[in-house]
């Protein structure tokens, strides 16, 4: 039965050489080569040393292409078997195309291709791991496929070409590039590890085999790694398919896994020509971003991810531009390098246009990055010439995403912080009657207030009393933060320029929320306190609300300490010295120790610490004197 079914085969063959005979005797019209093909075919039939029986058309190709019909599945060949079928073909192939006409050049260039193929197939076989891995049998068996396709080409090549001369230059670029990528995938599997980390070690004993058995999925995620570095595209997107499923079943083992070489690789594949792929691969980097650390960040920006990623958000898919927002807003908070890199790389205007156009995920998520760019200070200009000032102004005043909003506040401080240009943009953009009418909301007060604070001195006074700030800022007071009632402390100290705006801070009830600011633990809030109320006191009005304040002078003493870590003694020496002009806040004063506080700090010669020490001191003998 086995003899008739190869007899079979064997017929069809012989039926499919003649086809080929006849097709040709009719294309150049010649009578001779009916009997060239039937000689050559009678010629070529036989069986190979191996046994296996063949067909090679002398006529067609002069005995270099071979159909090559095995007794078994190819699956069945050894590693070793499937290496020397793959030696055996390369030089009918190379010669082959040496006798290729048309297009010389190219094929040169595949002859030479061919010729370095033997040395890189020998330093394949020479690895230890090339006979257990399932990357070098798969490679082999692609360089085979590749090999007879050079084969056909070239048979094809040594006549006019009946496809047309651009589709055959067409295949032949294809053919150098197969040939390409199978020489650099040979080349990476021996030179980068990538056989070995693949493979892993091999069990010698049973208690090796069980802990290999234990850390199966390891290697499988090692195996998934080094398939994305080797192969074509859609060998590929299938690893990224695979390392997708991992990282659902154990994130962590995939990420303690991830290389120089495989994060290079996933880099790479955001480019990919397939969209599909393109979205998985971004799906990958972004949360390795988000999950592997600081390690990972580095590694990603330094494979070069950044370009690659600001393409995907200026013109990838839904799901691409998310990914990539997603990765940039991590990766721009990393270090201010990175921040620099991804403006310019041209990002930031990728980020504008999807704050204005994105879904309420990606909106967030280029909100967050811009706020991460705006805080280097090199960059804010280039920022600014992109239109982040009112796209920023647009999301507080009209996007519905609370995380947006926040960002936006706090890329308006960040811009806002050193700039006095950016400072007349906001203001001439509506963004202070945007951030009052934030803080008229629910959501996080700091940044808005913050951003205030650096925008007061950017609008007149009556603007500020007509907008009203006064009344935002005492309500921050009472009821904000402390980071947020620092800042609206800082706003004050700002605002209070001239006496009528002291006094309107004053009417506006501020005098006690700053003195039960002095209390907190904050250093920085209580220094900013102490300031505000400083300056303040220079209103009558203000002055005796501070004397009747029972706190107030009690709350300033303390701020003497001469401690370094203490930044408001200063302010406090100079409320205490406006307020020591009663009988009544000096007795407090002294009361309270002020007077040691001073002494130390008149030798450390700090400013009015000296006046407010003799001031004290004078008065308390005076005090002495009368009770004698």
């Amino acid at each position: 039965m086995i003899a008739a079914l190869i007899a079979a085969l064997l017929g069809l063959c012989v039926a499919v050489a003649v086809a080929a005979a006849e097709k040709r005797r009719r294309r150049v019209g010649g009578a001779g080569d009916d009997a060239a093909a039937w000689a050559g075919l009678s010629q070529g039939i036989g069986q190979d040393h191996g046994g296996h029986w063949c067909i090679s058309s002398s006529s067609s190709c002069s005995g270099v292409q071979e159909m090559s019909f095995r007794g078994g599945d190819e699956e069945e060949e050894t590693a070793e078997e499937l290496l020397e079928r793959v030696r055996g073909m390369v030089p009918p192939a190379a010669a082959a195309a040496r006798a290729a006409r048309g297009f010389p050049g190219r094929w040169k260039a595949i002859a030479a291709k061919l010729d370095a193929l033997p040395a890189c197939l020998s330093d394949l076989s020479s690895h230890p791991c090339f006979a257990r891995n399932a990357l070098c049998r798969e490679l082999l068996q692609s360089v085979a496929a590749t090999l007879a396709d050079a084969a056909e080409l070239a048979a094809r090549c040594r006549e006019p070409p009946a496809d047309g001369k651009l589709r055959t230059q067409s295949a032949v670029d294809a053919l150098s590039g197969r040939l390409d990528l199978g020489l650099r995938d040979c080349a990476l599997l021996v030179k980068t590890g990538v056989l070995s980390d693949a493979a892993g070690p091999s069990p010698s004993t049973p208690a090796e085999e069980a802990a290999a058995a234990a850390a199966a999925p390891s290697v499988d995620v090692r195996e998934l790694l080094a398939r994305l570095q080797i192969g074509h595209a859609e060998a590929k997107g299938r690893a990224v398919d695979g390392l997708l499923d991992a990282l659902r079943r154990d994130e962590r083992s995939v990420l303690a896994a991830l290389g120089r070489a495989s994060v290079s690789a996933m880099v790479q594949l955001l480019t990919a020509s397939a969209p599909v792929v393109r979205e998985k691969a971004a799906t990958v980097v972004c949360q390795a971003a988000e999950s592997g650390g600081a390690a990972c960040e580095a590694l990603l920006v330094t494979e070069g991810v950044l370009p690659p990623l600001i393409r995907l958000a200026e013109s990838g898919s839904l799901v691409a531009r998310e990914k990539a927002v997603l990765t940039l807003q991590r990766l721009s908070a990393s270090s201010p390098d990175v921040a620099r890199a991804v403006v310019g790389h041209g990002g930031a205007g990728a980020l504008v246009e999807i704050c204005q156009t994105g879904d309420s995920v990606s909106q967030t998520a280029s909100a967050g990055a811009l706020r991460n760019l705006s805080a280097v200070p090199e960059v804010r200009q280039a920022l600014a010439d992109e239109g982040v000032v009112r796209v920023m102004v647009g999301l507080l005043d009209r996007c519905a995403v609370a995380g947006a909003k926040e960002h936006a506040a706090e890329c308006l401080q960040n811009l806002t912080s050193g700039n006095d240009g950016l400072r007349h943009a906001v203001v001439s953009e509506g963004g202070l009657r945007s951030l009052l009418l934030y803080l008229d909301g629910p959501l996080l007060q700091e940044p808005a207030v913050s951003a205030l604070r650096n925008l007061v001195g950017a609008v007149s006074p009556d603007s500020l009393v007509a907008l009203g700030v006064l009344p935002r800022l005492v309500h921050v007071l009472r009821v904000g933060s402390i980071g947020a009632q620092q800042a609206a402390a800082a706003a004050i100290c700002r605002i209070s320029s001239s006496a009528e705006m002291k006094r309107a801070v004053g009417e506006h009830g501020c005098i006690p929320l700053l003195v039960r600011l002095l209390e907190d633990k904050s250093n920085g809030a209580r220094e900013v306190a102490a300031q505000a109320l400083a300056s303040l006191v220079s209103c009558p009005a203000n002055a005796r609300e501070m004397k009747k304040d029972d706190n107030c002078v009690p709350g300033l003493v303390q701020l003497l300490d001469p401690s370094p870590a203490n930044t408001a003694k200063k302010y406090a020496i100079a409320g205490l010295l406006t307020l020591s002009g009663t009988k009544r806040c000096k007795k407090v004063m002294v009361s309270h120790g002020a007077i040691g506080y001073l002494k130390k700090l008149s030798d450390m010669d700090v400013a009015g610490a000296k006046k407010l020490h003799e001031r004290l001191e004078g008065g308390r003998l005076r005090s002495m004197f009368s009770r004698q």
